[in-house]
């Protein structure tokens, strides 16, 4: 993990391997202006004011994400000027958004492997921009190098060099009461996002149930949380007929996690509920060829909640906030659950099963309807749920349901918030009627446009009476298969963590309804 620093000190005299400044178009004027940021005049007037004619006859347009490496000037201790693109200049009273810098911090700092320390020049006004580049910063940096050779020597996965080791973030007093909150609070929930991204990336055969509940119960023990793991048998003798039909069919027993952060000064209580299907090969409706080689990530909601919980405790947030992590591995074999098989739930209610790659509601709805006994002031659960969402937002952008539109779109403000996209979605009564079975009291597919929005009523059921819950359907970010952006790597994001952060953040201090 990257170490972070606060300093007012100069950019020519810092021994740093290099700078980081930003860089901005400006709009409205004449194609290919380009402007320094504010926090980069020593290093712009080192180059006797015209870094920015420079970096535009090196070809940078100051557009977001691009970078350009150039020799430092004479007198600097630093060997190297790393600039970065900072997209549209802002309006004179505006300043750039917190996500604009996040993202141009992680850039940066990915483009910095095998760089040991750098200086970050960028635009800085107030606490909350120095938080933000010291997210980008950490969450850019990571690099998950567990299964590469290179890594036993000391060598990092990308390309060959290790993630950038230190950042100093300039244009914040270290002494300053706000700096230092805002630089501890990026370091704690980077820390734990990145945590779950190594969940998420790690291999199905080293991450089954019992494994990932190993890494909660170990984690709980470190920051005081309280922990309860039902294995096999206490799930079977508690009745939660949902997380042991998916499980059934895989050598990997199944588990459900509680993890308990509470404080001593909490008024509310929040209940975060994550999917953790650990493998999902579609059990007995198998995944078709092609859709199977990333379905380790399918326990990223699992990962979300359980970093959640553990940055909550490392903040130490005036809120409880209870994490619980239905955790199987979706198989198939002799054991398995097959289609047109009946499931009774810990609710009670029965469910046939007319798909068993419908297997991430059935794990949910045990959960929910557990947490629901505990009468939490509201629970969001997180899941890779359905495909359908995917197409109906893309590949960045998660699906937010509640049954409560004020507390959806408190959701959907909360992860605008944090920088991640999201949008509320509808809960349409009228496909509840596609879930009817003849033989249950409710199937687990309905109508197949929409699809997932019937995911979204058919977890409705599990609800207790009268609690406000969400549901975020996370299955199109949680796992990037395209190349890294902004601070956001290949392989597993750590979706929806910051935004559940947030959410209890703003409950602790009584800005959450």
């Amino acid at each position: 993990m990257t170490a972070l620093t606060l300093s007012t000190a100069a950019a020519p005299g810092l021994r740093t391997d290099a700078i980081v400044v930003g860089v901005a178009k400006v709009t409205g004027s004449k194609s290919g202006d380009l402007v320094v940021a504010p926090g980069a005049e020593a290093v712009d007037k080192a180059y006797d004011g015209r870094l920015a004619g420079v970096l535009e006859t090196l070809g940078a347009s100051g557009g977001e994400g691009e970078v350009t490496k150039l020799p430092a000037p004479s007198g600097f201790k630093a060997p190297l000027v790393v600039a970065v693109g900072l997209g549209a200049l802002p309006d004179k009273d505006d300043s750039f958004s917190a996500e604009t810098l996040r993202r141009a911090a992680g850039v940066a700092a990915r483009a910095l492997a095998g760089t040991k320390k750098a200086a970050f020049a960028l635009p800085v006004s107030d606490a909350a921009d120095a938080g933000a580049i010291g997210e980008g910063v950490l969450l850019g940096s990571y690099a998950f190098d567990a299964y590469k050779e290179a890594a036993k020597d000391g060598k990092g996965a990308k390309n060959g060099k290790a993630p950038l080791a230190e950042a100093t973030l300039l244009g914040g007093k270290a002494r300053d009461k706000a700096f230092k909150a805002a630089i501890e609070r990026a370091t704690a929930v980077s820390e734990e996002l990145n945590r779950a991204r190594d969940l998420i990336n790690t291999p199905p055969n080293d991450l089954n149930p019992e494994a990932f509940a190993a890494v909660a119960q170990t984690a709980a023990k470190e920051h005081g949380i309280k922990v309860q793991v039902l294995d096999e048998k206490a799930l079977a003798k508690g009745g939660y007929g949902g997380i042991l039909g998916v499980g059934a069919g895989s050598a990997s027993a199944p588990r459900l996690v509680k993890l308990s952060y509470t404080s001593s000064k909490a008024k509310k209580h929040l209940a975060f509920i994550g999917k953790g299907i650990t493998y999902d090969s579609g059990g007995i409706s198998l995944k078709p060829a092609g859709h199977n080689e990333t379905m380790k990530c399918d326990m990223s909601g699992a990962a979300a909640v359980f970093a959640a919980v553990v940055a909550a405790a490392r903040l130490g947030l005036e809120v409880n906030v209870t994490g619980w992590l239905a955790l199987a591995e979706n198989m198939p074999s002799g054991s398995a659950t097959r289609p047109g098989d009946v499931l009774r739930m810990y609710s009670g209610k029965t469910v046939e099963v007319l798909n068993t790659d419908a297997e991430g509601r059935l794990v949910l709805a045990d959960a929910l309807a557990k947490a629901s006994e505990e009468k939490p002031d509201a629970i969001v659960d997180v899941a890779t749920l359905t495909g359908a969402m995917m197409l109906a937002l893309g590949n960045r952008t998660f699906g937010i349901m509640a049954n409560d539109d004020a507390f959806r779109s408190a959701v959907h403000e909360a992860a605008e918030e944090v920088g991640e996209a999201a949008w509320p979605m509808p809960l349409p009564d009228h496909l509840k009627k596609g879930m009817d079975s003849p033989t249950a009291d409710i199937a687990n597919m309905g109508e197949r446009y929409g699809g997932g929005l019937v995911a979204g009523l058919f977890l409705k059921e599990f609800v207790g009476e009268g609690i406000t819950w969400a549901h975020l359907d996370i299955a199109g970010p949680a796992f990037n298969e395209q190349a890294p952006f902004g601070y956001t790597p290949k392989g597993g994001t750590g979706s929806a963590v910051r935004t559940l952060v947030r959410l209890a953040e703003l409950t602790a201090v009584g800005d959450l309804g």
